[in-house]
């Protein structure tokens, strides 16, 4: 299970080290793409193997399920740790998160999310002071 909270800075070629803790549930090769709410997603292979099943099922039909698909894929990327522990983050990527400098990067169960580290304070801050109602509403998903 990936999980924990880590901060690191991206250099000016766009690249970013990935925790020790993190790299090895990773692996040597993993994908990362654009995610939600402004951060990047990076997924095992396993995970995006399974997430790639998932998606090829999408109703082509839906106007929602094709822009969903088309704007997950197009960016997403195979990145390769090197010996140093990081990864190369392609500029359409970075741009997308808004990496400048300052970055943190958190495990989430079965992906990874690299955030600004701006924007991930703001974000944490808004979920603090809303997690006793957000809590409440996790009764509706069995928790």
């Amino acid at each position: 299970m990936l999980m924990g909270e880590f901060q690191h800075s991206i250099d000016a070629k766009g690249r970013l080290i990935v925790p020790a803790k993190l790299r090895e549930q990773l692996g040597e090769k993993f994908i990362v793409t654009r995610g939600l709410d402004g951060c990047l997603f990076g997924y095992p292979l396993s995970e995006w193997n399974q997430l790639e099943a998932k998606l090829s099922e999408m109703p082509l039909a839906k106007k929602d399920a094709r822009t969903f698909v088309r704007f997950f894929y197009s960016a997403a990327t195979e990145c390769e740790i090197d010996k140093q522990g990081r990864i190369n983050i392609p500029t359409t990527l970075r741009e997308h998160a808004k990496l400048t400098k300052a970055c943190v990067i958190i495990g989430v169960a079965n992906r990874i999310e690299i955030w600004d580290e701006e924007k991930w304070h703001a974000f944490s801050e808004e979920a603090e002071e809303n997690f006793d109602e957000i809590a409440e509403t996790m009764i509706d998903f069995g928790l």
